[in-house]
């Protein structure tokens, strides 16, 4: 039945739940997202623990205005970094960067990138969507905005997404993150922030918005953003004369490589729903908690989804929610501590 709108809200939540469970011999995983009281789904996910023979890859998207850039990159963001150089070199760092400076450019470049997220464009041309992407493909590290629109027709992304994304590899874990989702280990009970919320009160990110010719107002973007790096959002991005990494809102993630240890306990992946109403140390506590009487990871997550959401429209608790939870199986060769994982909001480089 369809439910009654108070304006960005439902009149009641939609809680119905998609849940997943999966697992190969490097990690378990389960995840489940939620719609809540929103009057649209826009959080977005991609969970493939075997995305080559080495490497397992999970990601969560958290859409705003609209959810074709998030549906977007759970369905490309993963190939194109497949496909890139850096990638089958083994500089995985330098791949996830270019695979998110890489979804603009076929969003800016494209006309038809809409109709790939529905398959559409298999259907009706029969042009390969892996072929699609490749297609114009920039082999420099650094993309530029052009000064002019290769494709007139093409239609811009006006909505936009936030992006985090882990590679689990060896005993290595890599987290490349654009916006506030975020990424958070358990070691021994102790929350570490493995990604950083970008947020325009950030000095860093404040000094890239006002020499790019944008300005903050009332903590948000040109008064309109709260954020200040997604994939998307290309309003922010015309200043013709700087990179993309420069950009108002940029779509340029930071990328933290870290140690995997046997005291590893699991690593999740929430968008900003998760973390608006609990701490990343609250969340851990919580899970811990759940791990001593479920065993099953996806009824975890539906536990924090439903823990989270709010008993009444508005405030926090309302928006959309999606979480990934990740067990390693393998033990960790690397007996190195958590260097270059930071304790809850430790600066990351």
């Amino acid at each position: 039945m369809e439910l009654d709108t108070m304006g960005t809200y439902l009149s009641r939540p939609k809680t119905e739940k998609v849940s997943e469970d999966g697992e190969n011999h490097r990690v378990r995983y389960g995840l489940s997202s939620m719609q809540g009281w929103r009057t649209s789904m826009e959080d977005a996910h991609a969970a493939l623990p075997d995305l080559d023979s080495s490497t397992s890859f999970f990601a969560v998207y958290d859409g705003h205005g609209g959810k074709a850039v998030a549906k977007f990159c759970a369905k490309f963001l993963h190939k194109e970094l497949l496909t890139d150089e850096a990638y089958m070199a083994g500089d995985f760092a330098k791949a996830l960067r270019r695979a998110f400076l890489r979804m603009d450019e076929v969003m800016r470049t494209n006309k038809k990138w809409r109709e790939l997220i529905w398959g559409d464009i298999e259907k009706t041309d029969g042009v390969d969507d892996e072929l699609f992407l490749m297609s114009g493909k920039n082999e420099d590290e650094t993309y530029t905005v052009s000064n002019e629109d290769p494709d007139s027709d093409s239609e811009e992304p006006t909505s936009g997404c936030t992006a985090c994304a882990v590679l689990v590899r060896d005993d290595k874990l890599l987290i490349a993150n654009a916006g506030d989702s975020r990424c958070v280990m358990s070691k021994g009970g102790q929350a570490y922030d493995l990604s950083k919320d970008h947020k325009p009160e950030i000095e860093a990110e404040k000094e890239r918005i006002l020499k790019a010719g944008g300005f903050i107002h009332g903590g948000r973007i040109n008064g309109s953003l709260n954020l200040t790096r997604a994939i998307g959002d290309m309003e922010f991005k015309r200043n013709n004369i700087l990179p993309a990494e420069e950009q108002i809102v940029t779509a340029n993630p930071d990328v933290n490589t870290v140690d995997l240890s046997e005291d590893t306990d699991f690593i999740v992946l929430a968008c900003d729903g998760i973390w608006d109403c609990m701490s990343s140390q609250e969340l851990v506590d919580f899970v811990h908690e759940q791990l001593k009487l479920q065993t099953k990871l996806s009824i975890i997550c539906e536990r924090v989804l439903d823990n989270c959401l709010a008993t009444s429209v508005g405030g926090e608790g309302c928006d959309n929610m999606t979480i990934i939870l990740i067990q390693l199986k393998k033990s960790a060769t690397s007996s190195s501590s958590i260097e270059t994982g930071y304790p809850l909001s430790a600066k990351l480089h």
